[in-house]
């Protein structure tokens, strides 16, 4: 495949002996798992791909728990485990203004407002009401800068350069 392919999800075990997988969500948006969409297997290797319909999504403590269509037993899927869910990037959704893939995020240099550069974002985390941008810095702490409008001033996607205003205690 030539075309680019973004992580949604990684398969972490099976779950039943009815063809059910439980699914780590890697995804932003749930509706990745809703039955009837297509998602891409890779296999743990990156050696083998396939082209999976989900038939059924249940959430169950945490995860995702996904069957697949012509997959209706656990000696169906158990070669999946370990492997990712993936959708190409014709799949990836119109987003509103203001709204960001995580891998156009994830890279992104971090300044704040005097142009000083606080350092480099590694990882999104989602663990509530908004996202966190976990920021790597050289020589100190990671930072853990909240996704919300009274930090994140401006986030330039040409330039993958995010400019924050840092709140008293924030960033020491």
């Amino acid at each position: 495949m030539s075309e680019k392919m973004f992580n949604v999800g990684k398969i972490v075990n099976t779950h039943g002996i009815k063809g059910e997988v439980k699914v780590l969500q890697i995804t932003d948006f749930e509706e990745r798992f809703e039955p009837g969409s297509t998602v891409f297997w890779v296999s743990p290797n990156g050696n083998e791909t396939l082209s999976l319909e989900i038939t059924s999504h249940r959430m169950h403590k945490n995860f995702h728990m996904l069957q697949f269509k012509g997959y209706p037993s656990i000696n169906d899927v158990e070669r999946f485990k370990g492997g990712m869910l993936k959708v190409s990037e014709d799949q990836l959704t119109e987003l509103d203004e203001g709204e960001f893939y995580y891998h156009q995020i994830i890279g992104a240099k971090v300044f704040d407002e005097e142009n000083n550069e606080i350092g480099e974002i590694k990882e999104i985390l989602a663990p509530g009401a908004n996202d966190v941008w976990v920021v790597k810095r050289k020589g100190k702490k990671d930072v853990l800068i909240p996704y919300i409008d009274a930090i994140v001033k401006e986030v330039n996607m040409e330039e993958k350069t995010i400019i924050i205003h840092p709140m008293e205690g924030l960033i020491d």
